[in-house]
């Protein structure tokens, strides 16, 4: 006879199971979106004191969410860019928080707490937050949420002995589910309805055992608005909604949620930004819906179980930061989000679930089969759908292209599928996206941007130029605009005016190591060699693991007569960037001319000189002059001279007369024995 606790674990064993089985297309996925801003381009997650400025610092690519960070650290010191590690560990732990959900659900007595779970771990509603690795921030929140419920249940249940080493518990994980992502702030008013659902009287006594709570989650929330508003930029006319212009933006929020819970259709990354005014009356629908319902269930409460109310209670409470009374940056392109409703929506399916309990056990009295069957169809049915909604995050340009097929109108989508495609080499398909966005939303600044990328790279760099202006003219605080415009700038020879766009990056983020570096090089042109200096560690200092950085600095030390220090940095390069051949050749150069003997190493430069050459082709006059300065320091003139002779023919070909004098000289050296060392 099987024992409860073999029942359970069998139970727990097939819903990991069902939820692994259901995410098996996002597998082996890649990275989408803003991914790469989170992993990929996130120093934070590799840089030596990173740890300290996730926590200590506006370094953050997004909100405030250390905990996140910190675990995206350690995932980044586990498998690098292996999309796959990051997918796996999001489906685990929604798999973790599913099996947390039932232990809560069995807590509060809810009927079918099992089903219930599996439902809400199978909803396609949860696919973009379990399929999007930036979303870790969302299961790992979601885990230490569920985590301080069940904690607090063990506080309002427990012995007086042992209760207040829960209410401890539930504090800290409370924490940490703040410090992942702050949304949870939400979770004091969790906690007061579940006083209410034991039917425990929430006297003062019980409301001051709360304050710790409400004081976490307003400063945390207060920190995000804060964030949101003047490190984000969360201002300006898009974001200035009056305040019964966002009532109404809630109503509607509600419903739309509560809709795809009940009939998950055409569920799709970007939704249609509404279009709502105070003017409207037809606007109203939804609050009258709203204020319906709540009038509903308020006076029928001694008629129904205070189940319901406090179900819907939880579904809006924890709903409530995205909604739209704070303004978040994504709502410039929709005022929902399927991500948003992942803990949310627990309330609507547990009372669900409840109903579904009740409705089966009275219309299958006598078929008992009838009900585990019409279950486990629910169930696969919803698996199925999460399976097949799964597929658009296969990569970013599967994502893009279903979202457009699913909602037309969405410029976002298009900009970004342009940019994928660009990324991809695909120069005139990303130029169309680019003019399709523009032709639905002609204000919007980066589509201008990614054009001037795009007619940059065919070497159109007036054209370039005029739309890195225009962008600017929408957006003047487009830091990566005013880079851009000074790389075109500077490629046409208009230096003065580079450097202008440069410092204007600079003084929007004065941590673009970009616009560092490039500034430097603009110095140097100038031949202001200190002040390039000093941006160049600027720049290292921001972005140590910047090979090129490494190599430019290198560079411009050895032209100011700091060899040995141009020879530290050349090495950091190849440390980094191992095929690198720039730093390959200079490092070869200092080692076979370098006016100091101790720097010397004739058959180190070689073999550093040969490795870069045959990297760009055995072709390039500059490189066979390093080779052929090699193999002379190393003693081997015949090599020397007939390598330099090839250079030579290589730099008349180009018409480089300067390169082609140089080499006159050092063949004449070659040919009577003699290396050639800087003077």
């Amino acid at each position: 006879m099987q024992t409860a606790g073999g029942r359970n674990w069998l139970l727990g064993l097939l819903l990991v199971a069902a939820v692994i089985l259901a995410y098996q297309p996002v597998w082996h996925a890649g990275f989408i979106w803003d991914d790469d801003d989170y992993i990929i381009k996130d120093k934070l997650l590799t840089a030596p004191d990173g740890l300290r400025r996730i926590w200590f610092s506006l370094d953050s690519p997004s909100q405030y969410f250390p905990l996140t960070y910190t675990v995206f650290r350690l995932e980044h010191a586990l498998w690098g860019l292996n999309a796959a590690g990051y997918h796996r560990v999001n489906i685990l732990l929604h798999a973790a928080n599913a099996l947390l959900v039932w232990w809560l659900l069995r807590r509060l007595a809810v009927p079918g707490a099992w089903f219930g779970a599996a439902i809400w771990a199978l909803h396609p509603v949860q696919v973009e937050t379990v399929a999007w690795i930036t979303e870790l921030k969302n299961v790992l929140m979601g885990f230490f949420f569920l985590l301080a419920l069940l904690a607090w249940t063990g506080f309002v249940e427990g012995k007086p002995g042992r209760r207040w080493k829960f209410y401890v518990l539930a504090l800290a994980f409370y924490a940490l589910a703040l410090a992942a992502k702050t949304t949870a702030c939400t979770l004091p008013a969790a906690l007061l309805l579940i006083w209410w659902l034991k039917g425990i009287p929430i006297n003062r006594q019980r409301l001051v055992q709360t304050i710790p709570f409400f004081v976490l989650g307003i400063g945390m929330g207060l920190v995000t608005v804060w964030w949101e508003r003047f490190h984000v930029g969360t201002q300006g006319q898009i974001f200035a909604m009056g305040a019964m212009d966002r009532v109404l933006v809630a109503s509607h929020a509600l419903w739309f949620y509560a809709g795809k819970l009940f009939w998950p259709a055409n569920l799709t990354f970007s939704y249609p930004r509404w279009t709502i005014s105070a003017a409207d009356p037809f606007a109203y629908i939804w609050l009258v819906a709203t204020v319906g319902m709540g009038a509903t269930i308020y006076v029928a409460r001694d008629q129904v179980r205070r189940s319901i109310g406090i179900a819907v209670l939880f579904f809006v409470a924890t709903l409530s930061p995205m909604l739209g009374f704070i303004m978040l940056y994504t709502f410039i392109y929709s005022f929902v989000a399927d991500h948003y409703q992942y803990v949310a929506c627990l309330g609507l399916i547990a009372l669900a679930t409840a109903g579904i309990i009740a409705a089966s056990s009275f219309l299958w009295k006598r078929n008992h089969f009838l009900k585990p069957v019409f279950c486990g169809a629910l169930l696969l049915t919803l698996g199925v759908l999460t399976w097949r909604q799964c597929g658009m995050y296969a990569d970013i340009e599967t994502l893009w292209r279903t979202t457009i097929a699913r909602n037309p109108e969405s410029w976002m989508a298009r900009f970004n599928l342009g940019s994928a495609l660009l990324d991809e080499g695909q120069v005139e398909e990303a130029i169309r996206y680019y003019q399709q966005a523009l032709k639905i939303k002609p204000d919007y600044a980066p589509a201008y941007y990614g054009l001037g990328i795009a007619r940059s790279q065919e070497g159109k760099v007036d054209e370039a130029i005029t739309l890195y202006q225009r962008a600017l003219q929408i957006y003047p605080g487009y830091a990566d605009a005013h880079n851009n415009l000074g790389n075109a700038l500077f490629q046409k020879g208009n230096v003065d005016e580079a450097m202008v766009q440069y410092q204007l990056t600079l003084q929007i983020n004065p941590r673009n190591a970009e616009a560092q570096n490039n500034l430097a090089i603009a110095l140097a042109q100038k031949g202001r060699m200190d002040e390039a200096i000093a941006h160049f560690k600027l720049a290292l200092q921001i972005n140590p693991h910047n090979a090129e950085g490494q190599n430019n600095l290198g560079y411009i030390l050895l032209e100011t007569g700091h060899a040995d220090e141009a020879v530290v940095h050349y090495q950091e390069a190849l440390a980094i960037k191992s095929g690198y051949p720039q730093a390959q050749n200079n490092l070869a150069w200092v080692l076979a001319t370098a006016r100091q003997a101790s720097l010397r190493n004739g058959n180190q430069a070689v073999e550093l000189a040969q490795q870069a050459n045959r990297l760009t082709g055995n072709g390039d006059p500059g490189f066979l002059r390093t080779l052929a300065a090699a193999y002379a320091e190393a003693g081997r003139f015949p090599e020397a001279g007939e390598t330099a002779q090839r250079a030579l023919q290589a730099a008349n070909a180009q018409s480089n007369a300067a390169l082609a004098g140089a080499l006159r000289s050092e063949i004449m050296l070659y040919q009577a024995g003699q290396p050639f060392h800087e003077h």
